[in-house]
């Protein structure tokens, strides 16, 4: 199964999602989408164990900023990195691909420069766009999108029906993408689970490929963008959207103050390390000015990030 996947039916077929899962055939992962049969299964704290050698369990983390531990220090060089572009997008207009000017709650911004890979992929009709999200955002980014042509994929465990097709281009899914898949014994006495890995959803829906992952996940999205990079996920995705929260540590990031901030500034330093490119940064002023809890250091609690693969093809 995971070197298979589901045969890719098409979006109307996506039916078949939500059933029973995998046979028991234990597995042990290759790519995020290779795994083979191995010996009985080890079941790991909420997790199949699909992982083989070279695969990795944690980030590297990147040196402190100063000689000895400092929230200062982390804190100053995690805004400044953030606040820096690392590429030049000269074309962000959305407008040019619809025609139509009206603009949404939030600038989630793309890069539409004829270097990168993403307009020919528009404009052949050929692009897909997966927004991950909580319900309680507007879909107009991903409205505009599937106008364009776009195969849009919108997950928000909020919906009523499992799947929903809104045009031609716009499907609904009743999904939550989380850093890990449920823990088997426990999913094992459902018919679905609606929790899932961006890789499985991947693999079920028989898709190799996301030009635009876009995510505003109410501070889940280190821990799941964490989980993107020690799985290779994030090499199969041309443009990263992502709305971060830094007002607390966020979902199962521990530590003091200080060493949060560097797991953030890793997380980061390693979507650059795989050829990631940070090219717009939105300071959201109408959210609490806040930082790990604390009005300092002239922070937002949420920034809207948006990185360009200079790989993708």
């Amino acid at each position: 199964w995971c070197s298979r996947g589901w045969p890719h039916l098409g979006p109307p077929a996506l039916g078949l999602l939500g059933g029973v899962g995998p046979g028991p055939g234990p597995m042990r992962r290759g790519s995020w989408g290779q795994c083979q049969a191995s010996s009985p299964p080890t079941l790991l704290p909420n997790r199949l164990s699909c992982l083989g050698e070279g695969t990795r369990w944690r980030i590297d983390l990147q040196p402190w900023a100063s000689p000895t531990p400092s929230l200062t220090y982390e804190a100053l060089r995690f805004l400044k990195y953030i606040s820096t572009s690392q590429t030049f997008c000269e074309n962000m207009n959305m407008n040019s691909l619809t025609g139509n000017s009206e603009t949404a709650k939030k600038p989630w911004t793309i890069c539409l420069d004829e270097r990168f890979n993403l307009i020919h992929q528009i404009k052949s009709k050929q692009c897909r766009l997966y927004s991950l999200g909580l319900g309680n955002d507007d879909s107009q980014f991903e409205i505009r999108m599937a106008s364009s042509g776009c195969e849009v994929h919108r997950f928000d465990p909020s919906i009523k029906s499992a799947h929903i097709q809104e045009g031609q281009h716009l499907w609904y899914h009743r999904l939550s993408i989380d850093w890990r898949d449920p823990n088997p014994v426990i999913a094992a006495h459902r018919l679905r689970s609606n929790t899932k890995k961006l890789g499985t959803i991947l693999n079920e829906f028989g898709h190799q490929k996301i030009d635009i992952l876009k995510a505003d996940m109410e501070s889940a999205e280190w821990k799941i963008l964490e989980n993107l990079i020690l799985e290779d996920i994030v090499e199969q995705i041309g443009q990263l959207v992502f709305e971060v929260h830094i007002h607390w540590p966020g979902f199962e990031v521990s530590g003091n103050d200080s060493t949060v901030v560097r797991y953030w500034y890793s997380l980061l330093k390693e979507l650059e390390l795989k050829d990631f490119r940070l090219f717009h940064t939105y300071k959201d002023l109408s959210k609490p000015q806040m930082f790990l809890k604390k009005e300092a250091f002239n922070a937002s609690s949420s920034y809207i990030l948006s990185w360009v693969n200079t790989r993708w093809k």
